[in-house]
C-alpha cells in the first residue's frame, strides 16, 4: 500500500497509521508466515511508482463513484499488465468504456445509487448489524485489536465510519468482498 497524507489531514494520517498497526500484526502472525505481508511505501511518487506499477498484479481502484478526481495511476497499471477492481468512478469509468466493463472487475454503487442512498439516508449502523465480517473488523478497531497498547488509537477511524462517512464504504462493503473473491478465484499462480 502507498500513499501519503497532506500535513493537515488527519483522518488520513490516521489511516496510514492504521494500515501500519495492520502490517504489525499481520506480518507477525505464525499462521499467516511469509504467505502475506503487509507494507506501507512511504512518499508514494513517480519514481516510487516506477518500479512499483510493472510489479502489480492487481490494481485496487476503490472509491465511492462520484468521489474521486480523474486520475491517470489505473490507467498506468492497466498499461502494465495490472487487473483493475474497482468501482465506476473517476478514471474507472473511461477505462471500462474503452477496455469494456467486462475487463475489470467492476463493483458498487454506481452514482445513481450513490445519490438514492443520500435521498433515503446512509446508515452505517444497519450494514454494521447485518454483515458479520464487517462488524468483526469495526470491533477489532474498537477494542484496539491493531493497537494493544493504545486501544483508543483508532477511535477517530470508527467514529468516522459509524457517524459521519461522506463516502458510504460500508454501502459497497459485500458487493467488494464479493468481488475480491472472483478475483481470488481466477488468480492462482
Amino acid at each position: 500500500i502507498g500513499g501519503k497524507a497532506a500535513p493537515g489531514y488527519h483522518m488520513a494520517k490516521m489511516i496510514i497509521r492504521l494500515v501500519t498497526a495492520i502490517g504489525d500484526v499481520v506480518n507477525h502472525d505464525p499462521a499467516v508466515g511469509d504467505r502475506l505481508r503487509v507494507l506501507f511505501l512511504e512518499n508514494y511518487r513517480v519514481s516510487l511508482a516506477e518500479k512499483v506499477i510493472p510489479a502489480a498484479d492487481l490494481s485496487e481502484q476503490i472509491s465511492t463513484a462520484g468521489t474521486e478526481a480523474s486520475g491517470t495511476g489505473n490507467m498506468k497499471f492497466m498499461l502494465n499488465g495490472a487487473l483493475t477492481i474497482g468501482t465506476m468512478d473517476g478514471a474507472n469509468v473511461e477505462m471500462a468504456e474503452e477496455a469494456g466493463e467486462e475487463n475489470l472487475f467492476i463493483f458498487g454503487m454506481r452514482v445513481p445509487d450513490v445519490e438514492e442512498l443520500d435521498r433515503k439516508g446512509y446508515r452505517a449502523q444497519e450494514f454494521y448489524e447485518r454483515l458479520p465480517e464487517l462488524r468483526q473488523a469495526v470491533d477489532q478497531l474498537s477494542s484496539g485489536f491493531f493497537s494493544p497498547r493504545q486501544p483508543d488509537l483508532f477511535r477517530d477511524i470508527v467514529n468516522m465510519l459509524m457517524n459521519h462517512d461522506r463516502f458510504k464504504v460500508f454501502a459497497d462493503y459485500e458487493a467488494y468482498v464479493k468481488c475480491q473473491e472472483k478475483v481470488s478465484a481466477l488468480y492462482k499462480p
